[in-house]
């Protein structure tokens, strides 16, 4: 019986079928120009591109040139790639011109699909971002389509790790640029901390297509990118906290595998502060003294470590450096950190040097940064089951774009067994089944853990994990049990274990299929294995006859693969994300071809233990479910389908609260970035100082001279005290306020007119020229200190803000009013701190402008505010911070390291001259204050 939904989707279509049916007109029409198209020589096709550019110039709209634009790339890609673009792929390219995703299935030509939109858009001269996962793929992508769009006249470039700010603003300039989703972040917050527009790399944000949508939008989505600087070297502290771990019981911590969480009970607590005391570590008398605040954190995020993070599934080990394992992707992450002090803590555990700890200078999340482009659009093979996350967070609508030939995979309930002994079992068992048939096999593992477990396990059975060359011959590969395993360890044969895992007979384990840019074709990969076997070859007869002889053989394999029924995906648990799940299945089936998928479970999997029924086991017990026998039930499908989308929901609102909380600092960074662009654009910064001057004149007075006070009542000796400490003048406030008659307006003015003189005379004594070059920099540096400060406010902020809800006061509200409050103390220091330095500032010669100077060692990565982790990327050894000799630097990195200059040999007016200074000596300034309440606070 048809249910009324499903009654008026057979009458109507589907919502999608309706969307893509709207395309079916300009499908036709694009078609229509395909002979007059052909016709043209190769000039004449290439002379289009100036063609619409100057329609658009007139007036014409990008909408209006898509069927001309998409005809002429469509026949671009058949002469140079010898590649013609399907009708769904065309379907697929309209919808990322609208600023859309378009879902298309593994092997349906994502890459391909996006020359169109792209050249589309690149025709307005403002630049098109295509968004890759890696630097891999950027390059690939970069040249391969780059051909077609070289053909038709548009430049191409691509923004990978290792490049200067000149080899990257050269790419920026390109019609199309390629680049990772983490170097076009880092891009960004780099620029907003440099001193000279022309120094900046990135041109705006117009269109931006992003591959694999779902990886980059969502699951990266969930750690903000972050530019720091290094603190100081701790590493003994570290490994004194991490020796009270192994001393502690069951009963004194408690773990929660949902949250990611650790937490301390209270005989935890009692017996660590009686150890800390032993140890000398702990002020006062409980733990929970403010003073310990630090040593609390750094014990939880050693409990974390020990007991919630696990070698070979959550990092790896490798040449004294502990290196995260991507939890989507399987691979190692070299240069990345998890932060607040969690690396530090497995880096103690695991006995390797530790590295210090860094500080946040410039932040923002993916949701922002991408909702910066004027439009932006999507690909990849999975997005439906997160499509309300798209629309909600990114205004972007999921369109199922169909295939080009109807996928033929057969896709099985899931097998049920008790144990993970019993699962692995009938894997080995399916694994032999299909290796006599001559059925190639993927199976797809969550860790490397596993992935070397179920390695293990087929060595046992008599397989050895060895390259898939035995396979090639059919003789050979009847007996050749061989196996290869794709995960960290092994990430440099990446490519070439996915290109030819669809041989007849081979056997591939996998930690996880995201992203990773290579399809599975069955018989394997011709280019890859003529590159692998023939690079010494020389060009020449005898290589042609070489190249024709692989190619047949793989032709001949693949024939055999498809006998023996394609490619069979099998999965040793589920994922927590029904987009992993997917992901794997789609590797097989590609473009029509034949394919099997199946998932093995056991109940005591992650997903079944965590979220499953606790009663299952017993029910199953009850069925009379017998040892090594398995259950298979579409019902179990739909209750871990059920488990899976409550735990997407979850992670969904976490990012969503996440993404709230950024909102906040969203408004007050776009303020900031603006300040400074309108600072660095203007040619002088006068009218901004004398502002901030009257503001600090106006500020001072209302501090020190109540509203209708009489003179008597002045705090005159304060007042006095703060002109000579920001204004550095020595004013005779006191014998003003014995005036006769006088009032706090005429005292303002009074001060304001002496500070306006002094500041003149600054001008006159250095010329205009040099003394507008040296506001700008002091207002620029103060700012970027001052903003780094803030955001270490609001970090905090954030780590506490949640208890307000105990007392009934929603702590998102209370953070968003303590954030205002804040702010404006950051811009009221900013116009202190500034007329403070201006006042005190004195040059011996025309001092330099801020430029993109060396600075010490900087590292940009990703932080996770709910869970406190934190994923950090190198970056160049020496970021080039944006700009300058060191805004954002601290004052102390920004001297020079040798230290100790004479009294004698600084030079007041010269900080670079000072050398190190102690925080309780005399500021060189000259200002008679002590350098920390000096020039060491401003910093």
């Amino acid at each position: 019986m048809i249910g009324l939904g499903g009654l008026t989707r057979k009458i109507f279509g589907t919502a999608n079928d309706r969307k893509l049916k709207g395309y079916s007109g300009q499908v036709q029409a694009i078609g229509a120009l395909e002979d007059e198209l052909k016709a043209l020589d190769d000039a004449a096709l290439k002379a289009k591109t100036e063609e619409f550019r100057s329609k658009i110039e007139a007036g014409t709209s990008v909408d209006d040139l898509l069927v001309p634009a998409f005809a002429t790339v469509r026949e671009a890609a058949r002469r140079v790639l010898g590649q013609r673009h399907f009708d769904v792929q065309l379907i697929g390219g309209m919808v990322l011109h609208d600023g859309n995703i378009a879902e298309m299935k593994t092997g349906e030509g994502k890459t391909l699909v996006a020359t169109l939109p792209v050249y589309l858009n690149a025709l307005t001269g403002k630049g098109v971002h295509v968004v890759t996962v890696n630097d891999y793929l950027a390059s690939r992508d970069a040249d391969w389509m780059g051909q077609v769009y070289r053909f038709l006249g548009l430049s191409v470039g691509k923004i990978v790790h290792g490049l200067d700010d000149a080899e990257r603003r050269a790419a920026y300039a390109c019609d199309i640029t390629y680049g990772t989703n983490n170097e076009f972040g880092f891009d960004y917050l780099r620029d907003n901390l440099k001193y000279d527009i022309s120094t900046m790399t990135q041109r705006g944000h117009a269109f931006a297509i992003v591959d694999e949508v779902d990886s980059i939008l969502i699951d990266e989505a969930r750690t903000p990118l972050i530019i720091s600087g290094p603190l100081e070297d701790r590493s003994e502290f570290y490994n004194s906290i991490d020796t009270f771990i192994p001393q502690i019981s069951e009963e004194d911590y408690e773990l929660d595998e949902k949250l990611r969480s650790a937490t301390f009970t209270e005989a935890g607590n009692e017996k660590l502060e009686q150890l800390l005391g032993q140890a000398g570590l702990l002020k006062g008398d409980s733990l929970y003294d403010v003073e310990n605040v630090s040593v609390v954190h750094h014990l939880q995020q050693a409990l974390r470590a020990h007991k919630l993070f696990q070698r070979d599934r959550d990092y790896i080990v490798k040449s004294d450096e502990v290196i995260i394992i991507d939890e989507f992707t399987g691979r190692m992450m070299p240069g990345r950190r998890y932060g607040d002090g969690l690396h530090q803590a497995l880096e103690a555990k695991e006995q390797v040097p530790i590295q210090p700890e860094n500080q946040t200078i410039a932040s923002i999340t993916f949701q922002n940064y991408f909702r910066m482009y004027d439009k932006l659009a999507g690909m990849t093979g999975t997005a439906s089951t997160e499509a309300e996350e798209f629309l909600d967070i990114y205004g972007l609508e999921v369109a199922e774009i169909p295939t080009n030939v109807p996928v033929a995979r057969i896709d099985d309930d899931d097998e049920v067994y008790r144990t993970a002994d019993e699962k692995y079992q009938a894997i080995i068992a399916l694994v032999n089944d299909c290796h006599e048939r001559n059925q190639p096999i993927l199976v797809g593992t969550t860790s490397i853990e596993k992935s070397e477990i179920l390695a293990d396990k087929l060595k046992k059975a008599g397989y050895r994990q060895k390259d898939f060359s035995a396979l090639y011959d059919p003789e050979r590969g009847k007996n050749a049990k061989v196996f290869q395993v794709l995960n960290a360890r092994y990430h440099e044969q990446e490519a070439h274990i996915i290109a030819q895992a669809g041989i007849p007979g081979a056997v591939t384990i996998a930690t996880n299929m995201a992203g990773r840019g290579t399809d599975i074709q069955l018989g394997g990969n011709a280019d890859l294995r003529i590159a692998q076997e023939l690079a010494d070859m020389p060009e020449g007869p005898e290589r042609e006859e070489r190249e024709a002889q692989i190619r047949a053989d793989i032709a001949t394999l693949k024939e055999r693969a498809l006998a023996a029924g394609g490619l069979y995906v099998v999965g040793t648990e589920r994922h927590e994300s029904r987009r992993i799940d997917n992901q794997l299945r789609g590797r097989s089936g590609r473009q029509g071809d034949p394919g099997h998928s199946r998932f093995y479970l056991s109940l005591q999997d992650d997903l079944m233990r965590i979220f499953g029924s606790d009663r299952m086991e017993g029910m199953l017990t009850r069925l009379g479910l017998q040892e090594g026998e398995a259950i298979v039930h579409p019902w179990i499908n739909k209750a871990l389908e059920k488990a899976q989308s409550k735990v997407e929901a979850r992670n969904f609102d976490q990012r969503k609260n996440v993404l709230k909380y950024d909102d906040v600092m969203n408004d007050q960074r776009k303020v900031v970035f603006e300040q400074r662009l309108e600072l660095m654009a203007g040619e002088t910064v006068q009218e901004t100082v004398s502002d901030m001057r009257f503001d600090v004149v106006e500020q001072l007075v209302a501090k020190h001279i109540p509203e209708k006070a009489y003179p008597e009542q002045w705090d005159s000796a304060g007042l006095k005290e703060a002109v000579l400490n920001v204004l550095n003048l020595d004013l005779p406030v006191d014998e003003w306020a014995k005036e006769e008659g006088i009032a706090d307006q005429e005292v303002k003015e009074r001060l304001l007119a002496a500070a306006d003189e002094a500041a003149a005379r600054k001008v006159a004594k250095y010329g205009a020229n040099i003394w507008r070059q040296v506001e700008k920099s002091v207002i620029l540096q103060t700012l970027d200190h001052l903003w780094r400060e803030h955001l270490a406010t609001l970090d905090h902020l954030r780590s506490v803000i949640g208890f307000r809800g105990y007392a009934q006061r929603d702590p998102l509200n209370e953070y968003k009013t303590e954030a205002f409050s804040l702010f404006e103390a950051m811009l009221q220091s900013l116009r202190e701190m500034t007329t403070a330095q201006l006042a005190r500032i004195e040059l011996q010669q025309a001092p330099p402008t801020p430029t993109d100077a060396d600075l010490p060692e900087m590292h940009a990565h990703h932080a996770d505010p709910t869970t406190g982790e934190d994923e950090m990327e190198l970056a160049d050894a020496e970021l080039a911070y944006a700009g300058g000799n060191g805004a954002a630097a601290p004052a102390a990195a920004r001297r020079p390291a040798s230290a100790e200059a004479t009294p004698e040999a600084r030079n007041p007016g010269d900080p670079r001259s000072w050398g190190k200074v102690g925080r309780n000596e005399p500021c060189p300034c000259g200002s008679g204050k002590k350098f920390k309440h000096c020039h060491g606070k401003y910093g």
